[in-house]
């Protein structure tokens, strides 16, 4: 834990002004939730406010611009990288209580939504008017819309229909000084100037505080399917998933689980698949009904060639959800493998995921280590969780050591450090490993564009 810088008496009542009441926290005690995040990483904030208007944030930040006070934006902490966490003090800004959904379009196919409102719960609103937005990340039931933006959150279904970025239109933020900008719009197409919405969509919070966003909307399939596939191996199963792109199927998920994930899930539920799997599938598809009921035909068949060992499939709601709820239990599942983990979310190209999967086991085998890979392949994405004891010093250094070599493979392989999550503080380390001095510095002129005084979520992402 870092030690908090102090706050000083006009600061503090500046703050206590400005965010009357609750709106404003100063004691350590209340203070300790708002400096963690799922990373597991922790240092104190300086102050914590939660705003309810626009106006506040433009008065935060022209106090925060005036004063050098760092302001670090925060949803619902569930990013694995350390973004929230904030490393050198300063203010860290609740989004929970800019929650509201503003506007629902049926017509413009449009939704106006606050950073802090729960994806899942703009989800639910959506679908009483048979309308969707496609972005579904893993957290989906308790993220925010704005978390998702800050780091383009991807999820299972960016396969068919893209990630986060994709599905922003517009953004309205509060920049440093307390400037207001209004990005993008409500068109679904716009090339009028530079983009500035796509370059605050994955900006971690470094260049201001989103306070609206306009979000695509699309009309909800009518029918969904699921189809589940265990095989004897990881390499099996690689071939199937081809099999399935080359017969001409998109399907909306198509995610992956090898025998180590598939074995911890089992530790804490029931699962449907045979002892024996050494991988699986699951692959959705939607459409409408006659369409889902084609395609899933298809799949089949087009994953008959790797001799899979089981299967089922899934028409309703209740037994789709069955099917993917052990795919969602791997986060809870993984810490009954071990006490610590190190969380990364390598992307390669599709063709090289036979031999990142390989190099993964080569690596967890030589250093005696569990690692749980699973992950959204339809777009090469793996999520490689490395286990252990943390309080052994010789199986931690084994584990960053393992980290290390991962994070190698991939970018040797024309990866990428991150497809989803983001750089955050976990993997500064790492970063010139893919990105050039040029780069990086261009980065840090477009930063200082935004942001002259670097107080934006100080010292994370590039």
């Amino acid at each position: 834990m870092t030690q908090t810088p102090l706050l000083s008496a006009a600061a503090r009542r500046f703050l206590e002004k400005t965010f009357p009441g609750d709106a404003s926290i100063f004691s350590p005690e209340e203070m300790f939730v708002y400096g963690v995040d799922a990373s597991r990483r922790h240092a104190l904030p300086t102050a914590v406010v939660r705003p309810e208007t626009v106006e506040q944030v433009r008065e935060l930040l022209a106090f925060a611009q005036t004063e050098g006070i760092p302001i670090l934006p925060r949803g619902r902490g569930t990013n694995t990288v350390g973004d929230c966490v904030p490393a050198t003090g300063g203010i860290v800004v609740s989004t929970a209580r800019l929650n509201r959904i503003l506007e629902i379009d049926a017509d413009d196919f449009v939704a106006v939504v606050e950073p802090g409102l729960v994806t899942g719960d703009l989800q639910a609103a959506l679908a009483k008017n048979r309308l969707f937005y496609a972005p579904d990340p893993a957290s989906v039931k308790f993220s925010t819309i704005g978390g998702n933006a800050a780091t383009c959150a991807g999820g299972m279904r960016a396969v068919k229909y893209g990630v986060t970025r994709d599905h922003i239109l517009g953004i309205e933020a509060v920049l440093p000084g307390g400037e207001l900008v209004n990005c993008g719009g409500r068109t679904h197409k716009n090339v009028v100037g530079l983009d500035l919405t796509r370059l605050f969509v994955g900006s971690e919070g470094t260049l201001g505080l989103m306070t609206k966003l306009t979000l695509k909307l699309l009309p909800l399939p009518a029918a969904t399917a699921t189809l589940a596939l265990a095989f004897a191996s990881v390499d099996e199963a690689l071939t199937a998933a081809g099999d399935v792109f080359r017969a001409g199927i998109l399907p909306v998920a198509l995610e992956f689980m090898a025998r180590e994930a598939m074995a911890a899930v089992a530790k804490i539920s029931p699962v449907p698949w045979p002892a024996a799997a050494g991988a699986m599938l699951l692959i959705r598809v939607d459409g409408s009904p006659e369409a889902v009921a084609a395609d899933i035909r298809l799949v089949e068949t087009a994953a008959q060639s790797a001799a899979p060992l089981w299967r089922q499939a899934a028409v309703s709601h209740a037994d789709e959800e069955a099917l993917w709820e052990p795919r969602r239990l791997l986060n809870p599942a993984s810490f009954k493998v071990a006490p610590d983990k190190i969380s990364d979310d390598v992307t390669v190209p599709r063709g090289r995921l036979r031999q990142a999967a390989a190099g993964i086991a080569a690596t967890a085998e030589e250093l005696g280590l569990k690692i749980l890979v699973f992950g959204h392949i339809g777009d090469g994405n793996l999520h490689v969780n490395i286990m252990h004891d943390a309080a052994d010093s010789d199986e931690r250094a084994r584990a960053q050591t393992a980290r290390e070599r991962i994070l190698a493979l991939c970018l040797s392989l024309r990866g990428t450090l991150s497809g989803e999550h983001g750089v955050g503080l976990a993997k500064l380390p790492f970063l010139d490993q893919q990105l050039s001095p040029v780069e990086r510095a261009l980065m840090g002129r477009v930063k200082a564009a935004f942001d002259p005084r670097g107080i934006m979520n100080p010292g994370k992402a590039y």
